[in-house]
């Protein structure tokens, strides 16, 4: 059974101390040896996650130890390994998508550089932001990022995301990307309409786009 605690009593020089259980329980025996991982000294007040045992004495031992900070680092990590493969299968069929309609000439050449354009335009905004959050400056609004990626600049903006590490942590924040992503796509679909190809085909005689 794994148990979370605070180190109390920390002797540094002779490696070893105490764990209180949080929310009260038998107080265990803490040495230097029983760390899973040693990046640092434990000091008091460390909150941990360990295991425990009996030594020779019937006394409460702690084995197995980390420190409950670089767990949940860990988990993140893994959270976001995870993550990022289900979105990065979208954003490439999305791409194909795009691609394959301009070959086959189901939407004009000048749609898929829209979203080449905006999708780097997107990822230079985030890149922007990101510079302002670590150098304390005025940071781009997060409604303005969602503009970005629903006018098509959200393959720009997922790959910002992940490679810059902005804004990928925050679940209210992807949640809203994300919709702004399936809105983009079901527009980007209809163009493949009739009333869609009309619509474009409006804008190529209006702006002698070809």
């Amino acid at each position: 059974m794994k148990w979370q605690g605070k180190i109390i009593k920390w002797n540094d020089e002779r490696g070893f101390g105490f764990v209180e259980p949080n929310g009260g329980g038998e107080r265990a025996f803490v040495h230097i040896k029983s760390f899973k991982t040693r990046s640092r000294r434990p000091v008091d007040g460390d909150l941990i996650i360990y295991e425990t045992t009996r030594d020779k004495s019937n006394r409460c031992q702690a084995v197995n130890i980390k420190f409950t900070k670089l767990v949940m680092k860990s988990k993140k990590r893994k959270v976001y390994n995870n993550g990022p493969k289900f979105g990065l299968v979208i954003v490439l069929c999305f791409c194909l998508l795009v691609l394959a309609s301009t070959i086959m000439r189901k939407i004009p050449i000048f749609v898929m550089a829209l979203y080449v354009v905006l999708s780097l335009i997107t990822f230079i905004a985030y890149a922007i932001d990101k510079s302002a959050a670590q150098n304390d400056r005025w940071r781009t609004k997060e409604n303005t990022l969602h503009m970005f990626s629903i006018i098509g600049g959200w393959p720009g903006a997922y790959f910002a995301q992940n490679k810059l590490r902005h804004k990928s942590s925050k679940s209210q924040f992807k949640a809203v990307y994300w919709i702004t992503a399936l809105l983009n796509v079901v527009f980007f679909i209809w163009l493949h309409t009739n009333d869609g190809q009309d619509l474009l085909n409006n804008l190529i005689e209006s702006f002698g786009l070809f």
